[in-house]
């Protein structure tokens, strides 16, 4: 329950370690995992005391046991193993420290360790981390590769020397970090994370050489996965050799195989490159070749056609052909004038020989009345009535004599 306090009525010190161990005392006894980190046992003394440490959370805490509960376990344990430990919390009041009194330790198998890994690989599958679509492509010629390794370490001389065979241009940031231990995964996250944050690394190789299941435990630790997932920056994994398979190899952007293999996936080999450019640009010069020699056969061919060889040809024998046919018309049309200026005259001969005017030049007369009416009958006509005669040349007046 919470306390009533005020600068006018505060706790003495003892107090408050008195009640925090009251409180800690009605904990009870709990099982707890760990990682032995430092172990001390005085000859002749009853008492072991060792350090139990969360790897993940880079959080320890002291232990203190009988001699006799950790001789049953000594020849199996030692610093950096892992043990579960059932154990009551005690609170030294005068000194204000928290530490297990442990009543029984356990080792960690690796059968157990392997069963754990395997139902956390299952929970962070679920969780979508190691999709497939998840994983970010390598660039093709990376400009600055991160290294998390061991310092001095065969990973690490692997990685670099068989890069930069590969590709002598090639630079590396390093960074050196335990890579086992209790002290792993905490120098691997925060080197990752740096490295991450790094704007001119283009790919992050995470290297160690083989080991032991415990010896590689760092690298399938949830912290460290989660870490790798939520990089921007493609991750290679590359810890062990072959057979070996933490679930940084899941999460990872791109598993090797081993150190060397990392370094043959990230860095393209520059001989290889050259022969590829070198293929590329002859394919390149015969794809041309051909495609100017087709282009130079049908121009040839296309030159070779008469009308290109002779560009006149066409317009002169159009030309004697236009001539030939004006010539047709104008001979048709002379025909066809000369043949209507001859039935124009001869129907005109025809008008002419049967017009009035011409049967009077031939000696007839017409008479004509007051009127002007033609006189055709005798009966039309009285005595002594004055009539027109008209002539070829002229008409006068005549008079009827019945």
């Amino acid at each position: 329950m919470a306390l009533s306090t005020s600068p006018e009525t505060p706790l003495p010190v003892g107090e408050v370690s008195r009640l925090i161990g009251g409180w800690i005392e009605r904990l009870g006894a709990v099982w707890v995992e760990g990682q032995i980190t430092q172990l001390s046992r005085r000859p002749g003394a009853g008492v072991v005391f060792l350090t139990l440490r969360d790897p993940s959370y880079d959080i320890s805490v002291s232990v203190t046991c009988y001699r006799q509960v950790f001789d049953a376990i000594a020849d199996v344990v030692g610093e950096g193993a892992r043990v579960v430990v059932h154990a009551k919390p005690e609170w030294y009041a005068p000194r204000g420290q928290l530490s297990l009194r442990a009543a029984e330790i356990r080792p960690v198998g690796v059968g157990e360790l392997l069963a754990r890994l395997e139902q956390l690989k299952k929970t962070l599958a679920a969780e979508g981390l190691f999709a497939a679509e998840r994983k970010k492509p390598l660039p093709f010629l990376p400009q600055l590769v991160g290294l998390v390794c061991g310092r001095a370490s065969a990973a690490e001389r692997d990685v670099l020397e068989n890069a930069r065979h590969r590709w002598p241009a090639v630079r590396f940031e390093v960074r050196n970090v335990a890579v086992q231990g209790v002290h792993a995964v905490p120098q691997v996250v925060q080197a990752v994370k740096e490295l991450d944050a790094t704007d001119d690394v283009d790919v992050i190789i995470v290297a160690r050489g083989g080991g032991s299941v415990e010896d590689l435990l760092p690298f399938s630790d949830e912290q460290l996965v989660r870490a790798v997932a939520s990089c921007r920056t493609p991750v290679v994994s590359a810890i062990g050799h072959e057979p070996d398979t933490p679930l940084l190899d899941y999460v990872a952007d791109l598993r090797a195989s081993t150190p060397t293999d990392a370094a043959k996936r990230v860095v393209p080999d520059v001989g290889e490159e050259y022969e590829r450019v070198r293929q590329l640009r002859d394919r390149a010069r015969r794809c041309v070749r051909a495609l100017v020699e087709r282009e130079e056969r049908g121009l040839a061919h296309a030159l070779a056609r008469p009308c290109m060889e002779d560009p006149h040809r066409m317009i002169e024998e159009r030309e004697d052909h236009i001539a030939s046919v004006l010539d047709r018309g104008r001979r048709t049309l002379r025909h066809l004038l000369d043949r209507a200026d001859s039935e124009l005259t001869h129907t005109h001969a025809r008008v002419v020989a049967l017009s009035p005017a011409a049967t009077l030049r031939r000696g007839y007369a017409v008479l004509q009345k007051a009127d002007g009416h033609v006189v055709r009958d005798p009966g039309e006509v009285t005595a002594d009535e004055a009539l027109r005669a008209r002539v070829a040349e002229g008409e006068f007046t005549v008079r009827v004599d019945t």
